[in-house]
């Protein structure tokens, strides 16, 4: 049995955007970025695919997952990005998005169950569990359908910074980057430039 790795790049250990701990569809979309040393893909292959399922708890570790489930998951994520940007745009979205999402929703339709905790009984809709990856992606596509309808959806945002690609959720509106590392490479690159060009010739 395949166990997670827990000795990965300094990078996966990154401290979450705002937002990606209360939607995992964030962190999904977030998958993608850049640093220092060029662009990373969490999702680059298989293996790298169900690292990411199973570091968010959307898979078992024992179970596998193939190139095309991988590959749905990486088709979803990009959907995502284009229904994340249509909703701040208000435009519309791309149709292959929505029905990419919605394919998503469909592929492990979600059961009723009454769940009952120490803070007393709470309806819980479940995906059909007997395709694990299906229902993983269908987990997502829920979480994302949140986002996207409820009061957080007005608080979405792309970081403004060059190259990051990276979305999140504004504490408050005049915020435009997703960590003060952006914020600070942004303000770095505009104090080099504008040295470079105060500079004699």
């Amino acid at each position: 049995m395949r166990t997670v790795d827990h000795e990965a790049p300094v990078y996966l250990h990154r401290l979450p955007v705002p937002g990606e701990d209360r939607y995992v569809s964030l962190a999904l979309v977030n998958t993608r970025f850049t640093v220092s040393h060029g662009k990373v893909d969490l999702l680059d292959g298989t293996e790298a695919a169900h690292l990411w399922l199973v570091r968010h708890r959307l898979l078992p570790d024992r179970v596998e997952i193939d190139g095309g489930q991988s590959g749905r998951l990486r088709g979803l994520r990009e959907a995502l990005r284009a229904l994340f940007r249509a909703r701040v745009t208000a435009a519309l979205p791309p149709t292959d998005a929505l029905d990419a999402l919605n394919a998503a929703l469909a592929a492990a339709p979600a059961t009723p169950r009454l769940a009952w905790t120490s803070d007393g009984p709470r309806r819980a809709d479940l995906p059909d569990a007997g395709d694990p990856a299906a229902a993983a992606l269908s987990l997502l596509a829920e979480d994302a359908a949140e986002l996207l309808t409820g009061a957080d959806a007005g608080q979405l945002t792309e970081c403004a910074a060059q190259g990051c690609a990276r979305w999140f959720l504004r504490s408050h509106g005049a915020r435009r980057w997703c960590t003060t590392k952006c914020g600070n490479r942004v303000r770095a690159a505009r104090a080099y430039a504008a040295r470079k060009t105060g500079s004699p010739s």
